[in-house]
């Protein structure tokens, strides 16, 4: 019923993903957007609107915000009110911007490390100072190091989260969020909460939103959401933010006032059709995604000198080289035809990040040329 085998070639369409190789026989393979057609009744929608003709300056449906509310209650058992929601065209706009309300600038802001990279330098490019705090394995999976979170807290104003966490794949239980609350309640710590992967999720895991988790959460956080990772439509730039907290609200509003953009028109076309009626694409492209992942694990996974942790959520592998001693892992794999996100990026050289949003016969083959570049290092 839906096709996600069959390639769609983006060579030539403006594609930050492809356009990076150009006329070099490298499979990219490195940022978070995927090579799936969206849904066809986003595609569909985007096309009677623009038959329409009109492209001025536009507001969320009501329908897009009835949506949200009824989706939030059905799949998190989480009640929110319409005026929650703060729209901006991008997560990492939020981030920043919730840099600026919600941390003084004498203030430290507590970031993962390793983490999508935005949050690390987020703080920074808003005059604050960054705490790193660190992720760490445990069974299988990163987790924070709570210890960390605890000395850090004193200094700091607010807490960057990533849930599920990019780029480790984890989902966090809703004991190891009550642990980060406690916390948070204690030094008094605002919690800005990216969740942009929450409908990704490959497991049999349960994503529970930062501020559904009790009223102490709800009362000092803001939730960052989008349609974009899950539908495939991140360049029609439309996000959200649900703040239950008024004043939290109003402060991230003032900081965004004549520096943000309007979202886009298509973007909430495109949104309001994927929430509708996209979730029989969603259910299938999920089964894709965990055979792709299970292919990775199982040509990668047992490699000596390559370590994959358990990827709960998201498209994107993170891949413990640092077993196979290459010296620029990044430079090798591309030599071999394989375009990766280099892990320095993200806070630790030891890795690379693979996105597996892709045909399988592209990942096939592009796991055969990993493998190929790794054997050519050992011989030498």
């Amino acid at each position: 019923m839906f096709d996600f085998d069959t390639p769609i070639d983006r060579r030539g369409t403006q594609s930050l993903k492809w356009d990076k190789y150009k006329e070099r026989d490298v499979l990219p393979l490195w940022v978070a957007d995927t090579d799936f057609a969206a849904p066809q009744a986003v595609i569909e929608a985007l096309q009677a609107r623009v038959a329409h003709g009109i492209f001025g300056y536009s507001r969320p449906s009501p329908r897009l915000i009835q949506l949200i509310v009824d989706r939030m209650a059905e799949r998190y058992g989480w009640t929110i009110a319409p005026e929650w929601l703060v729209f901006m065209p991008g997560v990492v706009p939020g981030l920043n911007f919730a840099c600026r309300a919600w941390c003084r600038p004498q203030q430290q802001i507590i970031t993962p490390s390793p983490v999508y990279y935005p949050f690390l330098h987020a703080p920074e490019h808003n005059q604050r100072g960054v705490s790193h705090l660190p992720m760490q394995l445990v069974d299988d999976r990163w987790l924070p190091d709570f210890t960390a979170l605890e000395a850090l807290a004193p200094q700091a104003d607010l807490l960057l989260l990533c849930n599920p966490h990019n780029p480790g794949g984890t989902v966090f239980t809703r004991e190891e969020l009550l642990r980060i609350n406690d916390i948070a309640r204690r030094h008094d710590l605002v919690v800005c909460s990216d969740e942009i992967h929450c409908d990704l999720l490959l497991d049999d895991v349960a994503h529970i939103p930062y501020a559904s988790l009790n009223e102490d959460a709800a009362s000092r956080s803001a939730v960052l959401m989008a349609p974009s990772k899950t539908f495939n439509i991140a360049g029609l730039c439309c996000s959200f933010a649900i703040i239950p907290n008024p004043k939290l609200r109003l402060s991230l509003q003032q900081s965004m006032r004549g520096l943000m953009a309007d979202n886009n028109l298509l973007g909430f076309v495109a949104a309001e059709a994927a929430y509708a009626d996209g979730q029989p694409w969603l259910d299938a492209q999920l089964s894709y995604l965990r055979e792709n992942r299970d292919l990775i694990m199982a040509k990668l996974g047992r490699v000596p000198g390559v370590k994959i942790a358990r990827i709960e959520a998201t498209y994107l592998a993170w891949i413990d080289v640092s077993g196979l001693e290459l010296d620029n892992p990044i430079q090798a794999f591309e030599a071999g035809g394989v375009g990766l996100s280099p892990g320095a990026q993200f806070g630790d050289g030891r890795f690379v990040r693979l996105n597996f949003g892709c045909p399988r016969a592209l990942l096939d083959e592009a796991l055969d040329r990993m493998l190929k570049v790794i054997d050519r290092h050992r011989q030498a």
